[in-house]
């Protein structure tokens, strides 16, 4: 078997994880909503809504990765790689939204407190943490090397955390009639909802506006790469994320010599500091041969 037919196998056994850890994650949260509409637990039906959106989460990644295989084309030369990162944008709006009416909800339930039947909740919210880590048991051999599903296996670990709290709070209403600590297990769950969503948000976002990615001092760049021989200036810089994995720059080089033998070597001393230095690994340079006034020159292009 060749190598690309082993990768398409990898595919299709990862894609089929995927389908799996969707379809577990759809009974549960149906299971859950009956069970908390039954026994009047707000905290039972946050967690199903958060499981919910691990299902939607996934079948995004999944549709997603499939399209994120498509080559480039005359219409997007890149690739379709930010497919995932534009699921990923979708899935943690939602997230986010689902996270303030929960706030909404516990807040309200203060107000007004429910009756809740204590063992359904430790019950469904027990089936809750089995399947909680089934699914990140499907997932954990992906996370290895693909940002967007370890995000999916941390937030399945962090369900498992957040059934917990719900079987807590159940025990307590069964215990000592504690009923408030539903819609506070409630504001527990939304709490983290909110942080994660907020904190997978910005990363997204970073790379979708062609940031120049986190772990890159701008200064540090330009100066390593004018630390090459024969090169006098570089200017006019852009880098950014093409996906998760993947990054690029381009900029203007001015050189000291007009030696036209020189400058495939420059070019490939200014490559492998890029890639072993940065982790860039597609950049376009242009070569000029007259520096810059020094008032004229700008680091950053301004388009």
């Amino acid at each position: 078997m060749n190598e690309r037919s082993h990768h398409h196998d990898t595919s299709q056994q990862s894609d089929a994880r995927l389908l799996w850890a969707v379809g577990v994650n759809v009974l549960l949260t149906v299971a859950q909503i009956v069970g908390g509409v039954l026994s009047g637990s707000l905290a039972l039906v946050a967690d199903a809504l958060h499981n919910l959106n691990d299902a939607a989460s996934l079948g995004l990644a999944l549709l997603a990765r499939r399209i994120a295989r498509r080559p480039a084309d005359r219409k997007r030369t890149f690739g379709y790689r930010k497919a995932e990162l534009i699921g990923a944008l979708i899935n943690l709006t939602t997230l986010i939204i689902v996270g303030l009416y929960l706030v909404y909800e516990a807040i309200w339930r203060f107000f007004d407190p429910q009756p809740i039947a204590g063992w359904i909740v430790i019950i469904l919210a027990g089936i809750a943490l089995v399947v909680d880590v089934i699914t990140a048991l499907l997932t954990f051999a992906m996370s290895k090397g693909n940002l967007n599903i370890k995000a999916a296996f941390v937030h399945n670990l962090s369900d498992a955390f957040a059934s917990v709290a719900v079987i807590v709070a159940g025990t307590l209403i069964l215990l000592y009639e504690w009923y408030w600590a539903d819609w506070v297990a409630t504001l527990i769950i939304s709490a983290y909802i909110l942080w994660h969503g907020a904190v997978m948000m910005r990363s997204t976002i970073r790379i979708l506006m062609d940031s120049v990615p986190d772990d890159i001092d701008l200064d540090e760049l330009v100066a390593a790469m004018e630390a090459v021989e024969h090169v006098e200036q570089v200017h006019h810089i852009h880098v950014w994320q093409l996906d998760e994995h993947h990054r690029a720059l381009e900029a203007h080089v001015v050189l000291d010599t007009k030696n036209l033998d020189q400058l495939e070597t420059i070019k490939a001393a200014l490559k492998a500091t890029l890639q072993t230095r940065f982790d860039i690994g597609h950049s376009t340079l242009e070569f000029e041969t007259h520096a810059v006034h020094r008032h004229d020159r700008q680091v950053v292009s301004p388009h």
